[in-house]
């Protein structure tokens, strides 16, 4: 049985709390759905959207990004988060993804598409040069202690 790669926009909270399995599968820091929920809200409010596929009552793949304008780049979409669950790698979804923001990205006329990845993930790192992306910078990071 294929599964449709229809990508949706999530647009209140209800579909938002749908992807948060997905979310927490890149992202395991996150403490609950809740933490989920109000750290979307807040982002929400820096132009933060959340898209997503659905098959069934599940979501096997969603990427958060937003637009940003940079001295460096120009006007981008930044891609945030961007996950396929473990059980569907290899099955199309995270490309499906891309290329759904990548149109979005030309039909809103950006210069680029950009998101930062872990060294570990070697399988996105494969969809991604697949998809067009090529390895440009190295992102750096330095954590405010308090």
């Amino acid at each position: 049985m294929s599964v449709s790669t229809d990508v949706r926009l999530a647009r209140d909270e209800a579909e938002v709390r749908k992807c948060f399995k997905a979310f927490k599968e890149l992202r395991p820091h996150l403490k609950s759905e809740e933490d989920f929920v109000e750290r979307w809200r807040a982002q929400t409010g820096e132009g933060y959207r959340l898209v997503y596929i659905q098959d069934g009552d599940a979501v096997p793949a969603a990427a958060g990004y937003r637009f940003l304008r940079t001295m460096a780049w120009g006007h981008i979409l930044y891609i945030d988060d961007l996950v396929a669950v473990a059980s569907r790698h290899r099955t199309g979804l995270g490309s499906a993804i891309l290329r759904h923001l990548q149109e979005e990205a030309r039909r809103l006329g950006c210069d680029a598409v950009h998101l930062d990845t872990g060294y570990q993930r070697h399988l996105a790192h494969r969809a991604y040069l697949r998809n067009g992306f090529r390895l440009d910078c190295h992102h750096l990071a330095w954590d405010v202690t308090r």
